[in-house]
């Protein structure tokens, strides 16, 4: 096999959860410019519609479902949708993701199982109902789970997401103990670990604290960009990724390689 068909994705549907815009976005393009159908899903149907013109100007075949993934009414329904209009799902993407900032000893619990039911709770449910139903039947499946590096480690002492951290830190273990149980069913698990990256989620860090500034500490030099996560999200969605399971790729420009990350 070429390597050019390595990484072919053509007649494969792939479902990406926060797909509407930001690394949910990146990864999307990706995958449909590699011959994926797509399916989106977010909250905010106006999102979704941009996104998908957006993509569909790229040649990409792309549709959408609004959905709240911290609701479970709602990630059952995705499911739904999605293989009723679609069929099977040959790749998910769990992308879809909330953060809370707050002091840990203020930490409103609240906040607290916000968090953790959209970033990992979500991600469980989602990934068992279509894995059910479209991936262990058919002994094929790619699972991508957006984690971060939040999840390897502590926080710079301006940055005060308990929360996020312990449940990116949940979405890492989640991948490995799924890729070790499933892998008998033809289905790899892996998780992208992004550093800083622009997003609606960081907007609030990079205007405190500054691109250029949090850029200097890393080894790279530089925070990431628009296409950081394309290669690495296509490799684990491919062929080319079919004898890799239950790991963990940092995308952070060398953050997480640091003594002390």
């Amino acid at each position: 096999m070429s390597v050019n068909s390595l990484f072919d994705l053509s007649g494969r549907t792939a479902l990406i959860t926060g797909g509407s815009r930001g690394l949910g976005l990146q990864i999307a393009e990706a995958l449909g410019e590699a011959g994926a159908k797509l399916m989106l899903s977010s909250r905010k149907a106006q999102d979704l519609e941009e996104a998908m013109a957006h993509l569909q100007d790229r040649g990409i075949d792309a549709r959408w479902v609004a959905a709240d993934a911290s609701k479970d009414e709602d990630v059952q329904r995705l499911a739904d949708e999605t293989l009723q209009r679609l069929g099977p799902v040959d790749i998910l993407v769990n992308n879809a993701g909330a953060t809370w900032g707050a002091p840990a000893e203020d930490h409103p619990v609240e906040a607290w199982d916000k968090v953790m039911d959209l970033n990992i709770r979500a991600i469980f449910l989602l990934t068992q109902a279509v894995a059910k139903r479209s991936m262990i039947p058919r002994r094929h499946g790619r699972v991508i789970n957006v984690a971060s590096i939040a999840g390897l480690g502590g926080n710079p002492s301006f940055m005060n997401t308990i929360a996020y951290n312990t449940s990116k830190g949940a979405v890492i273990n989640f991948t490995r103990a799924l890729a070790c149980e499933w892998g008998r069913y033809g289905i790899t698990v892996n998780a992208l670990a992004p550093g800083m990256f622009p997003s609606k989620m960081t907007r609030g860090t990079l205007e405190k604290v500054g691109a250029e500034n949090l850029a200097r500490h890393a080894p790279l030099q530089r925070i990431g960009d628009d296409e950081d996560l394309k290669g690495a999200a296509l490799l684990f969605a491919s062929q080319a990724g079919k004898h890799i399971t239950g790991q963990v790729l940092a995308v952070d420009g060398g953050v997480s390689a640091l003594v002390g990350g």
